[in-house]
């Protein structure tokens, strides 16, 4: 039976549209938001959709980038745990790395050096698994209430990292957020959607840009 000429291109476009569209996921790039609950959207209804890893996936989609987003956050977690659990993380591939950690160490009254050391030890263990993986750094900044010296040593330490190994940086995680009772659950720690929304609109300013 002969086929019709029509038919056969409808065929090939297909079979070419599939073709381009594995090739495509098989290209996708990763990043990954190592943090907190900050990053893992504790007290949000759905964090798939609202917590703001899943905001700069939306964002990312919409802009047609061949990236997909893995939120790594873990509620309760500290700089030191997160040294010990990167390696896990790190298993599998990393092209951009956000780190977000250091909210909870500065709640415990831990030592901004010993914050500080641990976040550089994930930073090394980063860079000696994906040389060629992005970092960005996203900083955390502790209330008056626990002392003008500790809360300016541990806002200082962010910077400080991100000059030091070369890499970006977001000034504070929650800029526009923090304090703000609208923006936060009842425990005026944890953004809300909203606050979510936002906390993504900050780090996209300085993620976009490595995509």
């Amino acid at each position: 039976m002969p086929i019709n000429s029509s038919l056969l291109r409808l065929w090939l476009f297909l079979a070419f549209a599939c073709f381009t569209v594995e090739a495509r996921a098989a290209d996708d790039k990763t990043v990954i938001f190592f943090g907190d609950s900050l990053t893992a959207g504790l007290g949000l209804e759905d964090p798939a959709i609202d917590a703001y890893p899943a905001v700069i996936q939306k964002k990312i989609t919409d802009a047609r980038l061949p990236w997909r987003v893995v939120n790594a956050g873990l509620s309760g977690e500290t700089t030191a745990g997160g040294l010990r659990r990167v390696d896990w993380i790190l298993r599998q591939q990393v092209d951009v790395f956000v780190l977000a950690l250091g909210g909870n160490d500065g709640l415990r009254g831990i030592d901004p050096a010993l914050t500080r050391a641990n976040l550089q030890g994930i930073i090394d263990k980063v860079k000696a698994r994906y040389p060629a993986a992005k970092i960005v750094l996203a900083g955390m900044m502790m209330p008056p209430s626990m002392g003008e010296d500790y809360a300016r040593a541990f806002r200082d330490l962010y910077p400080a990292l991100a000059e030091k190994n070369g890499i970006a940086l977001v000034p504070f995680l929650l800029e526009g957020v923090g304090g703000s009772p609208e923006l936060n659950q009842a425990d005026g720690i944890h953004p809300t959607a909203k606050g979510h929304a936002m906390v993504a609109e900050t780090v996209w300013k300085v993620l976009k840009s490595l995509l």
